[in-house]
């Protein structure tokens, strides 16, 4: 195996256990950061995760598991983010370790709410990270097909690309091809707003819509991304790659998409509460609706898919009247 200085990864459900998988093929050991001390006895004795991808097997004398967020963070060198955005705050409450000398790399595709920071700009604000020691990694890539070992994509992204190629290698396997990108914040705004627009996909389903519209539906959420993504951060960027493009497409039509599903069941009637706990797993696009609604008040790009999802979700709007509405103003 080639040589990979200590990796880490911080995160229990099912992107941080397909992390692990997919990082175990081409290094040896690995740090594994579970907060729940009773997901680490259940992993050393049935080799599994109880919780998410419970199919796929770990060798345990390959993995050191760790409760203590600062003992992962002092033994590794490169760290693996892949905690909800919504519950990063609360799971490094207790870090007393420095992460400014790290390499971290983010696969968490959602934005922290209230603070209405990309996890990029969340470290560099919080834990003085430079953001050329910050990596981005997006799909288009579920979970559950990692642990199928179908044939997936992956593109890093940093504004260092001696720092994306190696993390590019890391993560390459024979059923995991890997791109590099320098486009950090388009690469976590997209992977942000595609999780909003497949809660839209999710309800116009749930509402009895069929392909015919979702297709327009996505073809204008594609334009929406355009719009916000060059408002926050112009640079010179084809919206066509995997990265963007294929990472809304799988999100809002596949049968995985933890997303659609949410939104689906608001489009059948149950309340934001009720899908929630149905689910037991966290929907980003829930989160970062509100948090682009504000943040686009500094941009006033046009976002009518993205204004109708936060009608529904926080406003308590029918979902029937509310893409009744926005039917009309899509093109």
């Amino acid at each position: 195996m080639a040589q990979f200085p200590k990796i880490g990864v911080l995160g229990g459900g099912s992107w941080a256990t397909a992390l692990v998988k997919i990082i175990h093929e081409n290094v040896d050991q690995v740090n594994w950061y579970l907060r729940d001390r009773s997901n680490i006895e259940y992993l050393k004795e049935f080799h599994h995760n109880k919780n998410y991808i419970s199919s796929i097997t770990f060798d345990i004398n390959r993995l050191s598991l760790y409760d203590d967020v600062n003992a992962i963070v002092r033994d590794s060198e490169i760290l693996f983010f892949a905690i909800p955005a919504a519950f990063l705050k609360d799971a490094l409450k207790e870090l007393k370790e420095e992460l400014k000398d790290k390499t971290l790399v983010s696969a968490i595709k959602g934005i922290i709410p209230d603070d209405n920071l990309i996890i990029a700009e969340y470290f560099r604000d919080h834990y003085q990270a430079d953001l050329s020691n910050i990596v981005v990694v997006s799909g288009p890539c579920h979970a559950e097909e990692v642990a199928l070992e179908r044939l997936s994509y992956l593109t890093v992204a940093s504004q260092d690309q001696t720092l994306a190629s190696p993390i590019a290698e890391l993560l390459r396997t024979h059923y995991m091809k890997t791109n590099v990108s320098d486009d950090i914040y388009g690469t976590e705004y997209a992977a942000i707003l595609k999780n909003i627009f497949a809660i839209a996909a999710g309800i116009s389903h749930g509402l009895g819509y069929g392909d015919n519209f979702l297709a327009v539906l996505i073809s204008n959420a594609m334009q929406e991304i355009k719009r916000f993504v060059e408002a926050v951060h112009p640079i010179s960027r084809d919206l066509h790659h995997s990265v963007y493009l294929g990472d809304l497409l799988v999100t809002a039509y596949s049968q995985f998409s933890r997303n659609r599903t949410f939104g689906n069941m608001i489009g059948k009637g149950y309340s934001v509460k009720s899908a929630q706990l149905e689910m037991n797993m966290i929907a980003e696009g829930y989160y970062a609706t509100k948090s682009i609604v504000d943040t686009n008040k500094n941009y006033q790009a046009e976002m009518p898919i993205t204004q109708a999802v936060y009608n529904i979700l926080y406003e308590n709007i029918s979902p029937a009247i509310e893409i009744k509405l926005l039917s009309n103003k899509l093109k």
